[in-house]
């Protein structure tokens, strides 16, 4: 599905990763953590083609992406739920929804669609002609990813799904985040809260200071004494 390698990014001359490698296998699960700063949020804005790409490349189903704009991307099955959420305040959910569907020509699917995401997310169904800005912070992450969903993207690209989110509603994020993998969608996961998000993937990669330093199955991470005492705060 993903395939990664010796990525490097940066911004001006600051180097903030460098020769990444990561892969992501069609309907899995990967989670990358790490500390603020380690340069998560640049490896997915980098494969989503939102920072241009210094050296490496970057393969989709075997095809090299590396330069490809931004909204072909998504037109290829790949869609970003942005860290901050990025919803359109002024738009109302439903159009937010609208917008997320913005490159399909298949009414009859995105109508099925929409209706899969309202019963994925009956908050949403209820406001649909709400004012996205007045929502809630935990609604508004359900719209972000309803929105991603809405592309019926076959890659996800989740950024800090849970960032200043109250326990009960990141318990409910990471449990629609488990149904929609369920579904055989492909995700790379980026999240501050390492322990969920191990509990959450099967595979993990630890990034610090734009540099893969472990990876490997989730299990494994979870019973590393260098990951516990760095992330999981034992």
């Amino acid at each position: 599905m993903l395939s990664v390698r010796s990525l490097q990014l940066g911004y001006g001359a600051i180097s903030a990763v460098r020769d990444l490698d990561l892969e992501v296998s069609p309907g899995e699960l990967v989670a990358v953590i790490g500390a603020n700063g380690a340069g998560k949020t640049t490896t997915l804005n980098g494969i989503a083609g939102a920072l241009p790409v210094r050296a490496g490349s970057i393969l989709l189903d075997g095809e090299d992406i590396t330069r490809v704009p931004v909204h072909q991307r998504v037109g290829r099955g790949m869609s970003l739920v942005p860290e901050g959420r990025g919803i359109f305040a002024r738009l109302t959910v439903a159009e937010n929804l609208d917008m997320g569907a913005y490159l399909r020509r298949d009414p009859v699917g995105v109508r099925a669609d929409l209706a899969r995401n309202y019963a994925l997310f009956p908050r949403l169904a209820e406001r649909r002609s709400q004012l996205a800005g007045t929502l809630s912070g935990g609604e508004q992450q359900m719209l972000a990813i309803a929105r991603a969903l809405m592309a019926r993207p076959r890659l996800l690209l989740l950024d800090e799904p849970s960032m200043g989110l109250a326990p009960l509603v990141t318990r409910l994020i990471f449990d629609t985040i488990r149904a929609i993998a369920a579904e055989r969608v492909s995700i790379l996961l980026v999240e501050q809260n390492a322990r969920a998000a191990l509990e959450l993937a099967a595979r993990a990669y630890v990034l610090e200071s734009g540099e893969v330093t472990l990876s490997g199955p989730s299990e494994g991470l979870l019973t590393s004494d260098a990951v516990r005492r760095a992330y999981l705060g034992e």
